[in-house]
Order: C-alpha cells, then structure tokens, then sequence
C-alpha cells in the first residue's frame, strides 16, 4: 500500500454455474493482470437461480431486470437454470475452479449452499434450518479447500440477527452479511459475536439505468464513490464483471489505479485487534436499485 493511497476491499460474489466456470476463470486473468488479490464468496450447491423468473410477477423485480438487460447480462442458462429440470451442483461439478482460486492466493469464503433458496426462503427458516443450511455449504467448500472457510457472505444480503447468531457456530474469522458504512462487532442480546464487513458500494445491477448511469459512464460514476475517509468494500459479480461486463471490470482497474486506488482481500481490512472494533447490531430494511428487504447495520437507520 502506497502513501495517501485509498483502500478498498474486493469481494467476489459467485452466484452460479455459469458464473463459477466462465466468470471465476475471466477474473483471474484480469486480476493477475492487475496484480491484485480479492475475496471470493463461492455459491456451491445446486443452481437454481432459474427459479427466480416467477418473480417477473412482481412489478419491481420485473423492473430491475429490464432496467439491468439481465436476459443479455445473465445468459438464459442461468435465467433458466433449475426451472424446467433440477440445478447442478455447483461444486460437485467445478471444484477445480474454486481450488484454482485459492491457489492464485485469493481468499475464498462461503456465500451460500443454495443461492435461490436461501435468497428467497430464509426468512421462514428455523434457526436449525439457517444452521443447517450454512453447514451443508461449510462442509463442502471444506473439503475443496482442505480447511473450513475462515469467511462468508449471506446470498443477496439476506440476513437477520439469528443467522448472525447461527455462523458463530463455524468459526468465521469475520462475515459480510450486510450493507452499511463501517467494520462492527454485532451485540445480539448482550452476547457479541464476529466481526461484520459491510459491503458499502452499490452493485452494477443496484445503479445501472438509474440517474442516466449507463455502461458508458458506469466506471466513473463507481470512481467517485470510493473516497479516502470511509470504509470501501466493492462488490462485483463473477457473472457480470467476469463475463459481459469484463472489458468494462479491467479498464475500471486500469482507471483506479491511476487514481491510486488499491484493492485488496477483505480480511486485510480487519484492524489486528478486531476488539478496537465499535459495538453495532443488524436489522433489515429495504433497499433502492433492489427488490425486498436486505440486512443492514442498524446504526445507519437510526
């Protein structure tokens, strides 16, 4: 890290097949290219993410993906994927991928077992089922890696104060289940349990066809909201930054750089004593450029 340069951490949300053997593969050139080194969440169960089509019933999420071109963003073997037949397993089939990401020097954590569901159900599941559920995905991505993952990130920021209370169980080092602005210990009922890194940027699908960004100015308009005196955590897609959106990803580094910009793996963001870290919970509230509810930290509503 150079002088007066600006921090951000990189997190890597791997929501799919696709995007797990097109898209992971693509941002590994690219950030070799760069020299750079980020964190990987890793969906590794079954891809349904097909499923999510019966939510063109819904008004906003029919919006987003017209306003995003998702059908030309996504490819319609994700849009389809688990719909007419049953999703792949994620892992079972691309195990390579992942142990060539950590290979690489990466850092690699859990997102999710199954992204659909999780994404869609886990605000009915029991506090068995939320365990169970992360468990299914720990013990996967650990027998790839030859260790437990050290980290991980909810699908689609869908979270609440029992799944918080759930992944203390798996001995994360930190978690990035929700939106704010700054690094927390979360106090659930006087019991304090492991860090939060929040994600702090909007996601390309969040802004893009908003305020006239488009794909022509969308590097800028991410540029200016990475700023010296907060916390940065950028989150990309393997499925947009790793695949349509590739050109666009490397000249945006390309751009950072000369802006002396550097990006890093989350976990380097974590002071080395996390106990200096301020006190803070997690609540839900919904969220402009996405559908329904996300996890926040309380803080920032109040």
């Amino acid at each position: 890290m150079t002088e007066n340069s600006i921090t951000v951490g990189l997190r890597v949300d791997v929501d799919t097949f696709r995007g797990t053997r097109d898209g992971v593969p693509g941002l590994l050139k690219i950030l070799k290219k760069h020299g750079l080194q980020a964190t990987f969440f890793f969906s590794v169960g079954p891809d349904n993410m097909g499923r999510h089509l019966w939510r063109l019933l819904k008004p906003a999420f029919l919006l987003k993906m017209l306003r995003s071109k998702a059908a030309s963003l996504y490819g319609w073997d994700i849009l389809l994927r688990g719909t007419f037949w049953p999703g792949p397993k994620i892992a079972k089939n691309l195990a390579s991928v992942i142990s060539d990401t950590k290979r690489a020097g990466h850092e690699v954590g859990l997102h999710a077992w199954d992204h659909h569901r999780w994404q869609m159900s886990m605000h009915k599941m029991s506090a068995e089922q939320i365990h169970q559920d992360i468990k299914f995905g720990v013990d996967v991505l650990s027998a790839i890696l030859k260790q437990p993952p050290r980290c991980s990130a909810v699908a689609g920021w869908k979270a609440n104060q029992q799944v918080v209370i759930e992944k203390n169980r798996f001995g994360f080092n930190y978690n990035s289940d929700c939106r704010g602005v700054s690094m927390f210990r979360p106090v659930i009922d006087g019991v304090e349990y492991v860090p939060q890194i929040p994600a702090t940027l909007a996601t390309y699908d969040e802004v893009i066809g908003h305020d006239g960004i488009t794909a022509e100015n969308y590097n800028d308009y991410m540029l200016g909201q990475i700023k010296p005196d907060q916390l940065n955590v950028l989150t990309i897609h393997a499925e947009v930054e790793g695949i349509v959106c590739a050109d666009m990803f490397d000249e945006f580094l390309t751009k950072a750089k000369a802006e002396n910009i550097q990006f890093m793996p989350m976990a380097e963001l974590l002071p080395e004593d996390v106990s200096t870290l301020p006190i803070d919970t997690v609540t839900t509230a919904p969220l402009p450029g996405r559908e329904g509810w996300v996890c926040w930290q309380a803080s920032m509503l109040v």
